[in-house]
């Protein structure tokens, strides 16, 4: 006999289990399906915490989901009773006309963001932390932070289980099909269940759930580093502002000394290694460690000391590196969510509520235009 719910939530990573407080404060009857622990290190939510900023380069039109992930981790925090969203202030930094500061620059103009356009010389004496080359430009909205991804996790289950929805980990689905009477039916390594809708939030896993998103769904091998300054009081928490910058070896970004002892900094793209999330390597090994520290090396060199940390993730891409926020053409009652090409944590709180959206009335307020499956062909 198969258990039923309001809606079930197929992975209960960054997305899903904001996903599923949003429903069950609402008063769904909500399952959430976890393959692997919660939190766990196996997809993309993991690494400590992810940068949260509003001069959003990407496209202006992420600033007012922004705006409301804001308000969204503010109450999640406070309902949770943990700090979960770290203002350090943002930094969008390279060449003048650089796609990462152009961007910028439009996102704030045009959402009215205070921001400042400083010369590298300018912003390196700021924040001796810095060594931008001379010839780029940062821009430094007061704004940005980050937030401790894997702790708002737990945050976003523990409210989803106070709501009253029932997460369960370790459990692998298996498929999904759809009823006669116009729900769902997931079967699992542990049972069946059915809902009258469900949101896959699957992350690197989406193609093994939506075959449609073969190809245009693809996982890629990311690596983190955490390096122990030799100059901590320039990396502190209050000193340092998050990063963005694209120099010549790539477009890096990083982070002050938080929860683990170093300064943390990453490569969009690393290698380029991509594959099934199943065969991703997930060891990591020194040419990983040396593609790190030479930007560490050039671009920040007091915190170019003893390795303290180094750890995979996945980042899971479309084409054009924008969301997939929709429901299947012809079958409405099934939500798609992510993936988020390696820039969408910070919009979990803001996702959440749009799932949600979606699960209950098939519409949202947002405008997720930008977000649609049909793009991809």
């Amino acid at each position: 006999m198969s258990q039923v719910f309001d809606v079930i939530v197929l992975g209960v990573g960054g997305m899903g289990s904001a996903t599923c407080w949003h429903l069950a404060r609402r008063g769904q009857r909500v399952l959430g399906l976890e393959r692997f622990d919660i939190p766990h290190a196996m997809g993309s939510s993991h690494g400590v915490n992810r940068i949260i900023r509003l001069a959003y380069f990407e496209h202006p039109s992420y600033v007012p989901l922004l705006r409301r992930a804001y308000a969204n981790w503010r109450e999640a925090e406070v309902l949770f009773g943990e700090p979960l969203l770290f203002i350090t202030g943002s930094v969008d930094a390279g060449p003048a006309q650089s796609r990462v500061v152009a961007g910028a620059v439009d996102a704030c103009r045009l959402h009215d963001l205070p921001h400042e356009l400083l010369p590298a010389r300018e912003l390196n004496a700021r924040f001796p932390g810095y060594a931008l080359p001379e010839g780029h430009l940062a821009l430094l909205q007061p704004e940005g932070g980050f937030v401790a991804s894997e702790r708002a996790i737990v945050a976003h289950v523990a409210l989803a289980q106070g709501a009253g929805a029932e997460i369960r980990a370790r459990e692998r689905a298996l498929g999904w099909e759809p009823t006669a009477a116009g729900g769902v039916r997931v079967r699992t390594e542990r049972g069946t269940y059915e809902a009258g809708r469900l949101v896959l939030a699957a992350g690197a896993w989406m193609q093994d759930f939506v075959p449609a998103l073969a190809g245009r769904a693809v996982p890629e091998r990311q690596v983190l580093g955490w390096f122990q300054p030799t100059q901590p009081a320039a990396f502190a928490l209050g000193r340092f502002p998050v990063f963005n910058a694209l120099f010549d070896e790539g477009h890096f970004y990083g982070f002050p000394v938080w929860g683990l002892p170093g300064f943390k900094i990453g490569l969009y793209h690393h290698l380029r290694e991509t594959g099934p999330a199943e065969t991703i390597d997930r060891e990591v090994h020194p040419r990983d460690e040396a593609l790190l520290r030479q930007a560490l090396r050039r671009y920040f060199p007091q915190a170019d000391g003893p390795t303290m940390a180094l750890r995979t993730c996945l980042f899971t891409n479309t084409p054009d590196e924008h969301f997939v926020l929709d429901t299947l053409p012809d079958l409405s009652q099934v939500v798609v969510a992510s993936p988020c090409s390696g820039h969408g944590y910070k919009f979990c709180s803001v996702i959440g509520e749009i799932l949600a959206d979606l699960a209950t009335t098939g519409e949202t307020r947002f405008d997720i235009g930008l977000h649609g499956l049909a793009r991809l062909g």
